[in-house]
């Protein structure tokens, strides 16, 4: 192991035994390695090198900071001074972040899925010399146990094997790589049958086959443990939208089944607000509940679920006016910036589950604890409000993790109290808490910038800022916004992945490119500043040249130019956030609609046609992308409006779009006389104000109406009743 003592000990903590070239990193996870005596790579040339210069198999190892299992295998295994030195004797090790490598991740949890049936993290693999895969696994105990073969056990088969069968070894790396090789032809191969004729029946087939894995009896989507399967909600919104404008369509999904789509959303929406996926007391999910019944969830917080979940009930919000769903959604964004910003504006990517070395021990409370911070009246109403009993509700361990145990209005009869009464004390007591819980170790954050998840978080303060009207959002999202456009960028003026530490590196994947045009088009719409909408242009732009396939019917995951790996990564799935892909034709359909460009439309159609037998069979797996279905199907309402934005009829008219949710409008705004705004958006093109009035034009369905100055013709054109 003296390879990793010649490295020079970079820490302030001077008591380290171990240093390897972790240490220089800027990925947080990879640093939480840095000292482990295992003498670790990052993925770079150097370890592909030397794998082969000594004929060495090749350990890769691919977690993430926020992974339980992750901190887990790396206690119990990568500190074990034994387990390190036969990695170190027989391997190559290198290990990966997969939130900054997600094309490695993408590649190596299929090649995982093939060989064992299943994924997740840590994901182990082995590679040959060359770097192509022959055996692959996710967690494994350090001895053997669980059923698992202990890690030990596995580095010294994986060992012999290599030394005593090598001819099947690259037998075996030989039948992967030519899986992928053939998929890869068939997925170039893919092209649409144009003679098939496709209308919203996709759509009604698609929502059927969804609602058959809804657990009608506790929300979300099939058993545990239960994901908040976030875009598929949002494409049942779609799809109320869609039955709610077209009452007098005869459609499958409009017939009557066990559940409506809207049904499907607020049971599922009521039943995490309820449980412990939230966070009761700091605001903000955790990643996913362990059980079916939302109540013990895997602690980590993301960045993305976060972002996604506050715009889905945002737009529940708008459609249904229930006021907790804009609790919820404020909350959540407020937890992001509290607790996950940069002091410049970007958004960090996680916060750990463990803190002092036990998951979950920042957020669960004894009734003790909370009897040590209350009053005895306000600890009787907490401890029955969120279930804090003295057996608990987690791992055997007499802790409760918080949950809306009790109905509020229960309680006050109870006591005999006024409901509001016990509203407020609610609150004082919740933020009693909240200063308590502040002083326990917290949960360590990955303080990196991702630039697609901070996409999506733009995009959520910037929605939120138009719907609550509120400037802290807008100026959130500008500020944002800023921030990646100024330091996500390389010298030679490429998109970067990830920032830390003063400093960006990695080409961008087409998920980043895709989620900051989606957030910079929302921040247009919040502020109207045309800078917005040009830069989101420009990336779009950038990424139809970097990442379109040979034939420019789809997009790989990857540049042009990118590392050669052992496939061109190219996902089609909507995962636990959305795909590259789809987030790509988003952006195209936006463009199309704004710039009247029809090459935007037509890129995004030939990625959309040849998938919809495979949206419908399967849409758990895609979610945003049947939203985009939905938008290509539908006839966008592109809205355009000529005023002053601090002229109240402006902002009257300007209400009246964002009143409700509207997934396929489109709105651009300018003052009368801008030139500029014109010139970059041509939506907003020969448009003049009526008599010196704010004007709105709506054109829809390739269609334009007469332009009109008040809110109710306005709300009349796009189709609002009671009004």
């Amino acid at each position: 192991m003296s390879d990793v003592n010649q490295l020079p000990n970079n820490s302030d903590d001077e008591n380290y035994r171990y240093t390897n070239r972790l240490i220089y990193s800027a990925s947080p996870y990879l640093l939480q390695h840095a000292h482990n005596p295992v003498d670790w790579y990052p993925w770079e040339e150097e370890a592909l090198a030397e794998a082969q210069t000594k004929d060495k198999p090749i350990l890769l190892s691919v977690g993430y900071a926020a992974c339980h299992w992750c901190h887990v295998m790396a206690h119990e295994s990568f500190e074990n001074e034994q387990i390190a030195a036969i990695m170190n004797t027989n391997f190559v090790n290198i290990k990966v972040d997969r939130e900054e490598r997600p094309d490695l991740d993408a590649i190596f949890m299929e090649v995982t899925q093939l060989i064992t049936h299943r994924g997740g993290w840590p994901m182990t693999v082995f590679l040959t010399p060359e770097g192509l895969p022959f055996y692959a696994g996710t967690y494994f105990p350090p001895q053997d146990r669980y059923g698992i073969p202990g890690f030990a056990t596995i580095l010294n088969k994986m060992a012999e094997f290599f030394k005593t069968n090598r001819e099947e070894v690259y037998a075996q790396a030989e039948s992967i790589k030519q899986y992928f090789e053939t998929r890869d032809r068939e997925l170039l191969q893919h092209i649409p049958d144009t003679s098939i004729v496709i209308d919203a029946e996709a759509l009604d087939t698609a929502t059927k086959t969804l609602l058959q894995d809804f657990d009608s009896q506790r929300g979300g989507f099939r058993a545990a443990p239960k994901f908040p399967h976030t875009m598929n909600l949002e494409f049942l919104l779609h799809m109320y939208v869609r039955q709610s404008d077209q009452p007098e369509a005869e459609s499958a999904a409009a017939q009557p089944t066990e559940v409506s789509p809207i049904e499907a959303v607020r049971q599922s929406l009521d039943a995490m607000l309820r449980g412990g996926i939230y966070d009761q007391i700091g605001g903000g999910f955790h990643r996913y509940s362990t059980d079916a019944e939302w109540v013990v969830p895997h602690f980590e917080k993301m960045l993305y679920d976060n972002a996604l979940l506050a715009r889905l009930y945002l737009h529940a919000y708008q459609i249904t006016g229930d006021e907790r769903y804009s609790r919820i959604c404020r909350e959540t964004l407020d937890y992001l910036r509290r607790d996950m910003i940069h002091p410049d504006g970007g958004f960090y990517a996680s916060q750990d589950a463990d803190s002092e070395g036990e998951e979950g021990k920042f957020y669960v409370w004894t009734p003790k604890q909370v009897e040590e911070v209350l009053e005895p009246i306000d600890a009787e109403i907490i401890k029955s409000y969120y279930g804090v009993t003295a057996t608990g509700n987690f791992e055997n361990s007499k802790t409760t993790v918080l949950t809306r145990a009790k109905n509020l209005e229960a309680i006050a009869a109870d006591i005999a109290m006024p409901a509001e009464k016990v509203r407020a004390r609610i609150a004082e007591a919740k933020l009693a808490l909240f200063v308590a819980r502040s002083k326990r170790v917290w949960p360590n954050t990955d303080d990196k910038i991702i630039t697609s998840w901070n996409g999506l978080a733009l995009r959520a303060f910037a929605e939120a800022s138009e719907v609550f009207e509120s400037e802290t959002y807008a100026e959130i999202a500008v500020t944002n916004a800023t921030f990646l456009l100024e330091n996500m960028r390389s010298s030679k003026n490429r998109l970067l992945r990830s920032y830390r530490n003063g400093k960006a590196h990695i080409h961008a994947f087409l998920e980043d490119y895709a989620s900051l045009a989606l957030g910079l088009l929302a921040t247009y719409e919040a502020t109207f500043d045309p800078h917005w909408f040009s830069a989101a242009q420009e990336l779009v732009n950038e990424m139809i040249t970097l990442f379109s396939n040979e034939d420019g019917a789809g997009f790989y995951d990857t540049p042009r130019d990118h590392e050669k790996l052992l496939t061109k990564p190219k996902e089609i799935f909507d995962n636990a956030a959305p795909s590259g892909l789809s987030m790509a034709v988003e952006a195209l359909l936006w463009l199309a609609a704004v710039t009247g460009n029809t090459e935007y439309r037509s890129r995004a159609e030939k990625i959309l046609l040849p998938l919809i037998p495979e949206m419908t069979r399967n849409p758990l797996f895609f979610g945003h992308l049947l939203c985009q279905l939905d938008r290509w199907l539908s006839p966008s309402q592109e809205i355009a409006i000529i005023g002053h934005l601090d002229d109240n009829d402006t902002r009257d008219l300007l209400a009246s779009v964002r009143s409700r949710y509207r997934p396929n409008s489109y709105l651009a705004c300018a003052g009368p006389g801008d030139t500029e705004a014109a010139r970059i958006i041509p939506l907003l093109q020969n448009r003049q104000q009526i008599q010196g009035k704010s004007t709105a034009f709506v054109c829809m369905g390739f269609v334009c109406k007469m332009p009109v100055t008040g809110k109710k013709e306005l709300l009349a054109q796009l189709g609002d009743t009671g009004v």
